[in-house]
Parts: structure tokens; sequence; C-alpha cells
């Protein structure tokens, strides 16, 4: 993994593989694989999860002593050939390995409730494992997407023998601010992975009748139809999966819902287990903010490490070198082959915590982040934009020499530091029934439109575009605002914030906004490439309360302030920084109908008009955290 040249020295540091190591040591393959199938492990209720253990063994027979334990806990069914594989790495090298299928899903009893069952599940299984003969009462976890939720569920328990962390892309800091909801809106990627695990769930592989209508469900129809209704939705023969999408669907308010162990991570960080971490995700991860969020909070909290690495990654895609339609180099993956170095990675950092070996690790900076930015933004032979990068340490989030720069919008479309001075706004019609079409973005779960980062213009292969297929900056309904080109390399690496005096003539609505590198045009794009970075959404009902959904006044000015993802970011000279303002973003988000009626329960839509002000007593803009240049660079 390339280091950028003004990066801190390190010593011992070697490359190997794409990964930055400070050692030779860790373990091997020394040993044989047997396997114990399906025991069942009684939860605290009673219901008994399915559980298979992967034991270390010499010429057939398991290791006498009592070993470390790594567990991963996963609705993705404990069998799958990505979850025995990883499984057996990891038992080759010393460890003993429990897979345990999630209450309700394959061989477990139990109903499935998203979400909201890990944490109690999670702490009962390690405290079973810790009593276990073969155990020598440290127990590491791991595991991607829901397989880091788990791990923050299970960690806001405290479960006394729960020893170390490697989170990965997961792991809420708060479901309802994003990832399940966001920032008062419903993340529809939701619904793309309830459609597709409802066809493995129980009552799929025991009804051919299910199993056959599942099949047959298509994710593009039914975005059609919304919202769904309870026993008139595509889940409707698969209750269980129906009645917990429904619920977050519906529950616009945080309340006491949102704020249970495992959805809302922040709350329990002061209890949260005081263990060795690795957080890990990507810049086009829809965990993004969470990770950065749980770095942060638990950082702040406690004695152990807590660790971040940041690539420039869609969601678990580390192994890749490009996201979307944008390559980042060949440094940006951990490595081509991700059954190696990946594994050879979460080894080191178990070895470190687990057997006390002198890996190294110990004497990493926190953070390790890709800074994305730097190429020639030509197209390679792949047929992506050249768009570049490099990896560089970190101490601290946000960068302690961070210039957060307001970034003003202007009524001439201008994006600028200075402020506004005059008395301008702009209007749009906002309709919701035409929003704009997700082009990428921080997007997982199965939903149908691809995540990363793309051109902003509208094409034929991605779900909400429609002929002639010209540039979103063309509608109507999104207002651009652009920098003039950049006279030397600016870098925006941290938390973004937007703050926007909007008025409406509607009783709520959504405004949106997106960061775009506008790179400028060569011969492989003429046009230029207008690359996504961030995004978000907010819901005006929630402009002043999470807790409590107030109503606009139509046409009076009102104040909104919402978070996009983190983001790391070298604008070239001769690049322009743009924001994009408008209100959907679909299907990444679910369409405010403007009624004000309550969420998920619509029945109508109306066109409101949307207006931005941008005054000296109403000056909306963006903060942007500058890093300044390297002395020497």
């Amino acid at each position: 993994m390339t280091l950028h040249p003004n990066s801190p020295p390190r010593s011992r540091r070697i490359v190997k593989g794409g990964i930055v190591q400070y050692s030779n040591v860790r373990s091997e393959p020394d040993y044989e694989v047997t396997v114990e199938k399906d025991i069942m492990v009684d939860m605290r209720d009673g219901v008994r999860l399915a559980t298979d253990i992967y034991h270390p063994t010499i010429n057939g027979q398991p290791v006498e002593r009592p070993l470390p334990v790594l567990l991963q806990r996963t609705p993705y069914d404990k069998e799958s050939g990505r979850m025995e594989e990883e499984a057996r790495y990891f038992c080759q090298r010393g460890y003993v390995v429990v897979l345990q299928d999630n209450r309700g899903r394959f061989k477990s009893e139990g109903n499935f409730h998203k979400y909201i069952q890990d944490a109690n599940d999670g702490y009962d299984c390690v405290e079973w494992i810790a009593g276990q003969p073969w155990s020598n009462g440290t127990t590491g976890t791991y595991g991607t997407s829901y397989g880091a939720h788990t791990q923050g569920a299970m960690a806001s328990m405290n479960p006394p023998n729960l020893s170390t962390m490697v989170v990965d892309c997961g792991a809420f800091s708060n479901a309802y601010m994003s990832s399940a909801r966001h920032n008062g809106a419903f993340e529809l990627r939701q619904l793309g992975w309830a459609i597709n695990q409802a066809r493995l769930s129980k009552e799929a592989s025991e009804s051919a009748v299910v199993a056959k209508y599942m099949e047959g469900v298509s994710q593009e129809e039914w975005l059609q139809r919304l919202p769904w209704r309870k026993g008139h939705s595509p889940l409707k023969w698969t209750p269980d999966y129906e009645e917990y999408i429904l619920e977050e669907w519906s529950r616009g308010e945080y309340d006491d819902y949102w704020k249970q162990a495992g959805l809302a991570g922040e709350l329990y960080w002061d209890q949260w287990s005081d263990i060795p971490q690795l957080h890990s995700g990507g810049w086009f991860d829809s965990y993004t903010r969470t990770t950065f969020e749980n770095y942060v909070g638990l950082s702040q909290r406690k004695k152990s490490p807590i660790r971040l690495l940041m690539g420039p990654w869609t969601h678990g895609q580390r192994q890749a070198s490009f996201a979307g339609d944008v390559d980042f180099g060949p440094t940006a993956a951990l490595d081509g082959n991700l059954a190696e170095n990946w594994h050879d990675f979460r080894t080191m950092w178990f070895d470190t915590w687990l057997k006390d070996l002198g890996t190294g690790i110990q004497d990493q900076p926190p953070m390790l982040l890709f800074i994305m930015g730097g190429g020639d933004g030509r197209k390679n032979a792949e047929g992506r934009m050249n768009h570049g990068g490099y990896w560089r340490f970190e101490n601290e989030w946000p960068l302690s020499r961070t210039e957060f720069t307001p970034y003003y919008v202007h009524g001439n479309g201008a994006l600028s530091p200075t402020a506004p001075t005059g008395k301008t706004s702009s209007t749009f019609t906002f309709d919701p029934s035409n929003p704009v079409p997700t082009m990428g973005g921080a997007i997982s779960g199965g939903l149908i439109t691809p995540a990363g980062a793309f051109h902003q213009q509208e094409r034929d292969d991605i779900y909400g575009c429609k002929p002639p297929y010209l540039p979103l900056e063309s509608r109507p309904d999104i207002l651009v605002f652009q920098t003039p080109a950049m006279q030397e390399d600016v870098e925006v690496t941290g938390p973004v914030v937007v703050n926007l005096w909007i008025s409406s003539s509607g009783l709520d609505t959504d405004f949106t906004a997106k960061l775009i590198d506008v790179c400028p045009p060569n011969e492989d794009y003429p046009d230029g490439f207008h690359m996504n970075l961030t995004d978000s959404i907010m819901r005006v009902r929630y402009r002043n309360s999470w807790e409590k959904a107030e109503l606009m006044t139509p046409g009076e000015i009102c104040k909104i302030s919402f978070p996009l993802y983190p983001t790391g970011n070298l604008f070239k000279k001769g690049h322009c920084i743009r924001l994009d303002i408008s209100s959907s973003n679909f299907p990444r988000f679910d369409v405010n109908p403007n009624t004000g009626e309550p969420l998920g329960q619509e029945r109508s839509k109306i066109m409101v008009q949307n207006t931005v002000h941008h005054t000296a007593e109403h000056a909306s803009h963006v903060l942007l955290p500058i890093v300044p240049a390297a002395k020497g660079s």
C-alpha cells in the first residue's frame, strides 16, 4: 500500500501484497481443521441458535489446550462458502472459530426481527463460548455489514469475555440518523435487502408457493408502488420481514424503538466494551458516517486502542481499486486477492491482541485514510476514469489542522468563500412523481441502483433515468452552485455539513445536497467528468427536533443543517467544487409526498415550490473541511 510522501516516517515498515505491515510475525497455517455442525446454543429466553465450531487439529485430534476463539454471527448462512472459507483460514492458524446463524435465520430457531435481537443474543453467545473447555476465555469477533452490526450490538452490552473486534462496514452509531433512516427520511436499500433475504427465509424454504412468489418479485415494479402497506406488499408471505420493514418505514420520530442497543450505539458508548477495536469502511459505503462516529465516540471514552481504516471502496469491496466508474489506482485495493490479504490483515490484528505477538500493529497511528484524487482524469483500459489517490496515516478526526471553511451559494450559481450581500433566492418546482434519479453514492443492501462514483449524467442502465439522458444539472429541479477552476490543489478531508435557509409552499418537504468534483474536459471526457463524492438528505418536518415532527408554515423561512457523509478528496488545480441542491434522490431515499401526512402511510402527492435563500441575513452554505497542503509539498 503506497503512502503519500508527506506521511510520517515509520521504522520497520514493509509493503507486502498491498497492505502496510510492520513485521513478518504472525500465525502460520500449522493446523488441520475439524468441524462440529449445528450445535444448538440456548439463549436466555430458551430459543436455540445453530452454531458451527471449527477446531484446530493435529493428526486428526483437536488441540487439547484451551485456545483463543473467533466468533462471527450472521444472517447470511453460516454454511455458505465464504463463511466456511474464512473460518478454515483462521482455524488453521490456531484459533477456534465459531459461526452462528442469527435468530430466525437458516437453522436457528425463533423469529427474525432485523437488528434488535443481536445485543442479548451476542452477549449470550460470547459468555457460552467462555464456558467451553476449548476456550481460553478470550474471544475476538469479526464480520462485514450485518456481521459488523452484530458486533456493535453485543459490545453495547459489554460481555465480560469479549476481547477484541474487527468491525467492517457497519455497527450503528445511530441507525435513525443514517443507515436505516437518514435525517428523517428512509433509506430504500432496506427494501432491497428485505426482498433478497425473504427469498432465503424459512417461509420460502418450507413452502414452494412462497418460494415461487418471492422469486418472481421485481424491485423495479414494486418501487413504483410506494409506500407499501401491510398485507399488500411483496413481503406479505414472509410476515417477519414485512413487519420489521413497515416498522422502520413508519417510525419517523426518534423514539424508544431507535434507541435500543444495536440501533443506537452512541447511547451505549460509555458501557461499550473497552477492548482493542478496528473499524473499517469505504468512502462510498453506506456506513461511512457511522464508522467515523463510532471511531470518534469510542476513542474519546476508551483506554484500549481504537483504530480506523478507510479506503475508496463501496460496501465491503476492499479488494477493488475502483468504485463505480472511477478508478483510484493500483494501491487503492488491499489486494486483488481478498481471500489472502484481508484475512492476513485480520490475522495480524487477532495475533496482536489474543496471542500477544509483536506484529507491530501496536505502533501504528490510529487512522489510515485513502485520500482520493491526483490522477490524470483520463479513461483507463477498463473504461474507468483515473482519479488516483494515496494512503496516509492520521492521528485524529477531524484532522487537527483542518480549516473549516464556509462556501456560500449565490444567486448567479456561484459557490464561493465570499458571503452573499444581495437579497436573492433560488426557487424550483419539486414534483414527487418525477424524482431525481440516484447516480451512485453510498449504497448497499441489494438495491438495484449501483454504488460508487459516476459521471452525473443520466444513462439507460441506471434506474430512474429517462431519455434523452442529459446531465443531471440540466434538470430544472436541481440548483447547481460551482466554484471557478481551482488555481491550486485543494484537499477536502473530513466531515461536511450543509446549512441552508429554506422555505416551501408545502407543509413538509425534503432537501438534498450532493458534493461533486468537476473534473475538466479532456479527449476521453469532452464534457469533463462530474464525480459525486458524498450526499445526504433532510426531512424538513424534523428541522427542530428528531423526536417530534413540526410541519412548516408555507412561505416561512427556516434554517436546516445536516451532515453529508465524510469524504477525503484532493480537488486538483483546474477542477471545480460543485454543490447540487434538490429535494429528491431516488431510490437512495424515499420521496417526500409534500403533504405532511404520517410517514409511510400517504396516499397522495403534491408539487411544491421549494426555495433556497442566499442573502446577507440568510447565507446558505456548505462547510468544507479544507486541509492545508504540507509545507514543501
